[in-house]
């Protein structure tokens, strides 16, 4: 690996102060290191990196499985340039994390862009970025690019692709049909992305925080990676909710949920639950919670997940369940319009759940909420309608009492509070 000063502790992506400009960013990480592909594809294995965009696939098997598709081009003998796309959109509205890495460190990210490129033979590459009230960050992300060429560090260009707002325009498949013409809706695999993604091509798609990792990872090497969080490394998390100083903090995977709310400051009120993993993650009791540590591995077994890095602390002021119909309504509202399930199913799911949480008694809805989250999931061309089954069942789960309470009396008074969870464009609607 790279010889130059190795960082030690946290912060490892984002630095203290502002954006990092190009001299600034080799002054602290030091040069790209050109590496042979096998060379850096392994130490990405032996790293254990997982992918930082929400379902944590191994990152060094993505790398591989890119390379050797194009290095055989589909048939023995034959070679295909490689395509990579880095996804910087973000679609989470609980996240933050990768607006502020890419703001912060751009260069980490475009030197990931580069060293994926070299593993994997690309000579294309993507930067998938929403458009609109990001505006300002596509032309701060430019600038960056921009000033790489002109000091001759573009050992490959990197295109800048405005992404459509919503929650599956970022799906992998979403951004390759994008990218070949076509509409940014998920589509059927196989063939998946590493066989065949844009323009033909065998295609990696890698969250920008993973690739700003392969970048310290080619720098300071796997066993640097793994000193930190019980072999696990660093993430970013955006911390929201109920507590003193949201925002976003990069810890060391393994940290307890219950130290990472102390360190956002603590609660602003009386704790109920935790969401863990956004809106593809789940909710879980405060009290359980606290003590799960912040990783993968610990929240699925708790019945959550670490998806893309999300904690929102909710308040005993608010209602769960009407949150998470709230959330499920907006889910349902981001359907492709393509797949059955999603299309009639997760509607279905959403009015459901906003018939519980604010309409009249009804005991019948109770058992019909339940079916349906099981009628919806593991079906469609992408996993809204998993991931959506998935939340609405942790709610249906952690509220259980709020829920007996709705169907036999009627909503609470806490169903009056405005949502506490973001649905960006989505009308906050309450069922009479």
């Amino acid at each position: 690996m790279s010889a130059v000063t190795v960082l030690a502790g946290l912060p490892r992506l984002i630095p203290p102060g502002g954006p990092l400009s190009l001299a600034d960013h080799a002054g602290r990480y030091g040069p790209v290191p050109q590496l042979d592909p096998d060379l850096l594809i392994g130490e990405v294995e032996r790293a254990g990196l997982t992918g930082r965009g929400g379902a944590g696939f191994p990152a060094g098997r993505k790398l591989r499985s890119v390379a050797q598709a194009a290095r055989s081009g589909g048939r023995p003998g034959r070679q295909a340039a490689a395509v990579v796309i880095a996804n910087g959109s973000e679609s989470e509205p609980a996240s933050a994390k990768d607006r502020m890495l890419m703001a912060r460190s751009p260069h980490l990210v475009l030197d990931g862009i580069a060293l994926a490129a070299d593993a994997v033979g690309a000579t294309r590459c993507y930067l998938a970025m929403h458009t609109g009230r990001r505006d300002e960050l596509t032309v701060q992300v430019g600038a960056a690019i921009a000033e790489r060429e002109q000091a001759g560090l573009d050992r490959v260009a990197v295109q800048i692709v405005p992404v459509p707002r919503g929650y599956v325009p970022s799906q992998e498949t979403a951004l390759i049909s994008l990218l070949n013409g076509g509409a940014a809706k998920p589509t059927f695999v196989p063939p998946r992305p590493f066989q065949k993604g844009a323009h033909g091509r065998p295609t990696l798609v890698q969250n920008v925080e993973t690739l700003a990792h392969i970048a310290l990872i080619a720098r300071f090497g796997a066993g640097w990676f793994r000193e930190i969080g019980e072999s696990a490394g660093s993430a970013l998390v955006t911390v929201s909710g109920a507590v003193q100083r949201p925002g976003v903090y990069e810890i060391a995977l393994g940290m307890p949920v219950g130290e990472l709310i102390s360190r956002a400051g603590g609660p602003t009120e009386q704790p109920q639950a935790i969401l863990a993993g956004g809106y593809f993650g789940g909710w879980l009791p405060y009290d359980k919670a606290v003590g799960v540590a912040v990783g993968d591995p610990a929240l699925r077994a708790a019945g959550a997940a670490l998806g893309p890095g999300v904690l929102v602390l909710l308040p005993e002021s608010a209602c769960g369940l009407a949150e998470t119909a709230w959330i499920t309504d907006y889910l349902a509202s981001q359907s492709a319009g393509q797949c059955g399930p999603c299309a009639n199913g997760l509607p279905a799911l959403a009015d459901t759940l906003k018939q519980l949480a604010f309409g009249r008694p009804d005991r019948q809805a109770l058992g019909w909420a339940e079916q349906l989250t099981a009628l919806v999931a593991r079906r469609g061309a992408c996993h809204l309608p998993d991931g959506t089954a998935g939340f609405a069942a942790s709610g249906l789960r952690t509220f259980s009492a709020e829920l007996r309470q709705h169907a036999l009396s009627g909503p609470c008074a806490r169903v009056r509070r405005r949502p506490l969870l973001p649905a960006p464009g989505h009308t906050w609607g309450q069922r009479s």
